[in-house]
């Protein structure tokens, strides 16, 4: 080992081999002298490394049936290739044959020419990707290879990566923000990391106490933001939309300005592609967007807007209202610079504190580090399934299917949903399954190679649904599921918050990628002999402990409601459920080893108890409804409702309908007077004092001249206030806030009038308390109103 680096040489007789540990920010596959390069942008403990792999080759699949077909297909395109037979197998049992390419352009010609006349297979795997998997890494890595030092960087030439699952890279944030006119022409740029505030504004200098940097034009704004991210030379590069706005416009504008936007740390300009989604690659730096890291970390928010999720996370307001924030924009850029740069670094501020507060960057390590996907992917659970499952697969002499050649076009049921018995009641014990889907993939051997093994010799196969039969020991998605949840409790144990979740959000995608139509793994056998698994599992379950002597009013997906008598008490109905969770389990241990002599991993746990509970009707109806209810729990000393499915979590009802819920809940449940809190909500209503929280918020769901025929209230608002010039700019996925008027839906901005008042006790109000049990529908007093539908 060098005692002044602390790395250690591989001492050979022309060079030294440096070894190194560190964490993948970037991978690209380029031509190189006409031949396959991958490249690995590092973070080390000792700074960046550039890592070149050479000799490597691309390669797709054919049937060991179609070579000579493809030979001559081949030979006419004049490109060099190789073909090899392989101990590999189709699900079919067809052998199989690997076509090797040197070449890039020579891959893809050939992909194009072969694709049209036989099956080829895994050819949509990218080299750079491929490369990672097929070795387990899941972006932390050894590499070795051949040093020399550049401006800012290692390079490692002729490199070799193995698989280092223990390295955590300690990444230097910069967050940035754009602010420009609604044609994209750039105003100012804001910067913060962990030592700077910094804003380059377009302008003559003004005195401000701020950082402002003032340049002539957009060319010296791109080129002085060039030399800023170069000077703070950050790892990753964070922002709300930064992906799909913010780089696009730098990248659009550096190109119609002819600026060489060179931010990478080889001197390299940024790479923006578009497709089903923007990729954006910065040599040896990562982009990490907001709103796409906290959807994959599961956040639920009515709206992603950073003005929305800064006043939920952190209490606090962005600097300039949504309503009129362009026009304001360009108002302060032509009148106010300071007060533009004011609010374009407070933007850059609320995004790095929402990383911090929610731990979003150490999220994406996480996911990265379980499944290889790259840091700043989006969604990617098919992809997450493939990388950990492919090179598993090839082992066992398998290649992967394409989309839909099992032939089968049947659908599985989705999660089993009883149906409920409306009531209130004075106490109700919710029974959950922990991971029911993982627990029956993993109990009862569901794998995609397992099925395909099972029908091969079916008398030694666990059955499943739909003729599905599954192996007994030749499989991999049940270790695979065994490993992830001794990694998620370790996690627990550990306190690693991130970690835990990442791990359970891809736990419960097992099943939705097993779903997909979009992954090659599907098959209906599959997923049906999960879901109806669920079902008969949820049904024994119900009926054993209806034979216990206890009533169950209610069951969906992997939750089972019991209601117990009125006479127990809490510690009474909390040692009831300890009980019926351990008299469970036992048994499912006991059937699943007698029936099938395999170990069950199905775990229910006593996970609450409510008191009160209300199960409402369907409306209208005096069916039981499905996934609505609401309950009484104690949490921290305190009596606290909780609502799944009601008016007060849905982002489309008002306010003031979710604030009335919760009130009249609460009065229900406490034995007051409903009618009293219903008339006090409407006369509230009548006399203009809540006005404010009359305002619906709806999303449009496509473009606003996509909608001909049954024009919902929202788009009618959009479109009348579109032709009216009071907004511009609403389509697909915008966000409408409007009130009901006397004329008609109206759209919300700044103040309201002429509010149908009617309109929000009718369908705001009476909705909610005509599903209360027990009620008088006359008993209302509606304080003089014209007549109403009661």
């Amino acid at each position: 080992m060098d005692i002044i680096t602390g790395v250690y040489f591989r001492r050979g007789s022309h060079l030294a081999q440096a070894v190194y540990q560190g964490f993948i920010l970037s991978r690209q596959q380029v031509s190189h002298r006409g031949r396959l390069r991958l490249c690995y942008w590092l973070k080390t403990d000792r700074g960046v490394i550039k890592a070149f792999v050479d000799n490597e080759r691309c390669v797709f699949f054919i049937k060991t049936a179609d070579v000579e077909k493809a030979k001559q297909i081949l030979e006419l395109l004049e490109g060099e290739y190789d073909m090899s037979s392989l101990p590999l197998r189709h699900f079919d049992q067809s052998p199989m044959t690997g076509v090797y390419f040197s070449h890039l352009s020579g891959f893809y010609r050939a992909k194009e020419a072969l694709d049209k006349v036989l099956s080829i297979y895994e050819e949509d795997i990218r080299h750079a990707d491929r490369y990672l998997m097929e070795r387990y890494i899941k972006g932390g890595v050894w590499v070795i290879g051949e040093p020399s030092q550049k401006l800012g960087y290692i390079e490692l030439r002729n490199a070799k990566l193995k698989a280092n699952d223990t390295f955590m890279p300690h990444f230097k944030m910069l967050s940035f923000d754009i602010e420009c006119s609604g044609e994209g022409i750039l105003f100012s740029v804001g910067i913060v990391t962990q030592d700077e505030r910094l804003v380059i504004m377009i302008g003559e200098a003004q005195s401000s106490d701020m950082n402002i940097i003032w340049v002539e034009d957009e060319i010296a704004l791109l080129n002085t933001l060039c030399k800023e991210i170069n000077r703070l030379n950050p790892d990753v590069l964070i922002g709300w939309n930064v992906i799909e706005f913010d780089c696009v416009v730098l990248h659009e504008r550096a190109q119609a300005l002819g600026v060489a936007f060179n931010i990478g740390r080889d001197g390299e300009s940024m790479l923006v592609s578009s497709g089903h989604f923007t990729r954006v690659l910065i040599p040896g730096r990562v982009v990490i967007d907001g709103i796409d890291t906290m959807k994959n970390a599961t956040y639920h928010f009515e709206t992603f807007k950073l003005s929305f999720i800064a006043h939920e996370v952190l209490g606090r307001a962005k600097l300039i209202g949504q309503d009129d924030r362009l026009e304001e924009i360009v108002r302060q850029f032509h009148e106010d610079k300071v007060a533009l740069a004011n609010y374009n670094l407070q933007d850059c501020v609320l995004v790095w504190d929402i990383f911090c507060k929610l731990s979003l960057l150490e999220f994406a390590i996480a996911r990265t580090k379980l499944t290889g996907l790259e840091l700043e992917r989006m969604g990617g659970s098919v992809a997450a399934f493939t990388n950990l499952y492919l090179p598993l697969l090839h082992r066992s002499g398998y290649i992967a299917p394409n989309l839909g050649e099992h032939g089968l076009n049947f659908d599985s049921p989705g999660g089993y949903v009883m149906d409920s018995k409306p009531g209130l009641y004075k106490n109700v014990l919710v029974l959950d399954f922990k991971s029911l889907y993982p627990s029956i993939i993993r109990s009862f051997c569901i794998d995609p190679m397992g099925l395909i093994e099972g029908t091969q010799a079916p008398d030694k196969a666990i059955p499943g649904f739909n003729k599905g039969e599954f192996s007994r020991e030749l499989h991999h998605l049940p270790k695979l599921v065994a490993k992830l949840a001794d990694e998620r409790q370790q996690a627990k144990q550990q306190g690693e918050q991130m970690l835990q979740q990442a791990i359970k959000i891809i736990m419960n995608s097992l099943y939705g990628v097993l779903g997909s139509k979009g992954c090659r793994f599907y098959d209906p056998r599959l997923s049906s002999s999960i879901t109806m698994r669920g079902h008969e599992i949820m049904q024994t379950t119900r009926r054993w402990i209806e034979e216990m002597g206890y009533e169950v009013i209610y069951g969906d997906t992997d939750s089972t409601f019991v209601q117990v008598g009125e006479h127990f008490s809490q510690f009474e109905c909390k040692q009831l459920g300890m009980k019926l969770m351990q008299d469970i389990n036992q048994r499912w241990s006991k059937l699943i080893f007698e029936e099938y002599q395999l170990e069950s991993f199905l775990e229910i746990e006593f996970e609450t108890h409510y008191s009160p509970f209300f199960m409402p009707t369907i409306r209208g109806q005096e069916t039981g409804s499905k996934k609505r209810y609401v309950g009484q729990i104690e949490k921290a000393g305190s009596q606290e409702l909780v609502f799944k499915g009601m008016e007060t979590v849905r982002s489309d009802w008002t306010q003031i309908a979710k604030e009335y819920q919760q009130a009249v809940i609460r009065a229900l449940f406490d034995g007051k007077n409903v009618v009293e809190v219903t008339e006090d909500f409407i006369n509230q209503i009548i006399s203009g004092l809540v006005d404010e929280k009359l305002i619906y918020k709806k999303r449009l769901g496509k473009p606003l001249e996509s909608y001909v025929k049954n024009i919902p209230p929202h788009v009618r608002a959009a479109k009348e206030a579109t032709q009216q010039g009071i907004v511009s700019g609403l389509g697909k996925g915008s966000q409408v806030a409007y009130y009901i008027s006397s004329t008609g839906p109206k759209l919300f901005f700044n103040n309201m009038t002429y509010l149908d008042y009617t309109h929000y006790i009718e369908k705001q109000i009476l909705p909610i308390y005509k599903m209360l049990p027990e009620i008088d529908e006359n008993a209302i007093n509606l304080a003089g109103q014209r007549s109403l539908d009661l």
